[in-house]
């Protein structure tokens, strides 16, 4: 009897996981902004305690914490304004010089790849071609429209959680846990080692960020503030941010610099640059909670990236967190959860 209940159990273990990814993917436009103000609720809880603490009612702190989210979002827009005003002050030249360079890296490349173009056709014309402007224009008008709804439902979904309107200590206790304790004790440790991701992710990206711009400037490279936001928001992205963010201005670089020693210590000095503070400082101060090993990061961003998009990938790592802390208050999942995470926990 006990053989057939548990070989029932796999079944309709089998048959849910597939409906679960299904609905995560169909429905992301709900998840996705529902996830998001999930951890922006977290990032702000012990800011409303404290609040609560000093007698403050709850509406006012509430105004509180959309005034500190409009004021990131001021000082963000104000970061994006500078960076474009740096790229459109650019002369002519350096975009010309660019576009040379460009062609002859890819007939180069075409040369050794064997790619052959139509007669006629030139570089920029063949790869960068635009037939359907109506289709481009749409397609903006489509990401514009599901961004400002992915925001506003981002933010009814935050004022929700922190009112206390959706209660995710009561929502594990009534679920997951038996016991009170226990689900406030798994989301009390949620919500510290999210903040400690953020915190730590958000300081180890804005010194890569500042150490890209200085770089720059350093080297006499283009556009030092666009790439230190690039280099800052990239960084979010678990492991391959970093690769990317070293990449692309390494390529940037090639283009506008000459091949020589100095192109070569700019690109050494980068991947020193990510070597200290991905490599060296981030798993310092982020500690055994998020010492996930490679496969696992691995197979969690493809997973999350094909589900959910660029946000998926910003959000696989404290997701697989999350799920972490979860399996790790019923015993029987305790070796799974040292097989995915790593040997130090």
């Amino acid at each position: 009897m006990m053989n057939t209940t548990r070989t029932t159990n796999m079944l309709l273990l089998f048959l849910v996981i597939p409906l679960v990814f299904y609905l995560l993917k169909t429905l992301s436009f709900i998840f996705i902004p529902l996830v998001l103000a999930m951890f922006i609720a977290l990032l702000f809880l012990p800011l409303m305690r404290w609040l609560k603490r000093k007698n403050v009612p709850r509406a006012i702190s509430i105004g509180i914490v959309l005034v500190i989210v409009v004021g990131i979002f001021k000082i963000t827009g104000e970061l994006i304004q500078l960076t474009s005003k740096e790229i459109l002050s650019a002369d002519s030249d350096f975009f010309n010089r660019a576009e040379t360079k460009l062609t002859q890296l890819v007939i180069t490349l075409e040369a050794f790849f064997g790619i052959v173009r139509g007669e006629g056709d030139t570089v920029l014309g063949h790869y960068m071609q635009q037939k359907d402007w109506l289709g481009n224009i749409s397609g903006s008008l489509d990401f514009i429209s599901n961004l400002l709804s992915g925001t506003l439902m981002t933010a009814f979904f935050t004022i929700l959680l922190l009112s206390g309107s959706l209660n995710m200590e009561k929502l594990l206790s009534s679920t997951l846990f038996r016991g009170k304790y226990a689900s406030v004790k798994a989301f009390r440790k949620i919500e510290k080692d999210i903040i400690k991701f953020v915190l730590v992710k958000f300081i180890i990206s804005a010194l890569t960020g500042a150490a890209f711009s200085l770089a720059c400037v350093l080297f006499d490279v283009s556009f030092p503030i666009f790439w230190g936001l690039f280099a800052f928001a990239i960084n979010f992205i678990q492991m391959i941010g970093s690769f990317i963010s070293v990449i692309c201005l390494s390529l940037f670089a090639f283009v506008e610099l000459d091949p020589s020693a100095t192109l070569l210590f700019f690109v050494l000095t980068l991947t020193g640059i990510q070597a200290l503070f991905g490599g060296v400082l981030e798993p310092v101060f982020m500690g055994k909670t998020f010492a996930v090993n490679v496969i696992t990061i691995l197979v969690m961003l493809m997973f999350w990236g094909y589900l959910w998009g660029i946000i998926g990938l910003i959000l696989s790592i404290p997701i697989t967190v999350f799920i972490k802390i979860i399996m790790e208050q019923f015993p029987r999942y305790k070796p799974l959860t040292s097989l995915i995470i790593g040997k130090g926990n």
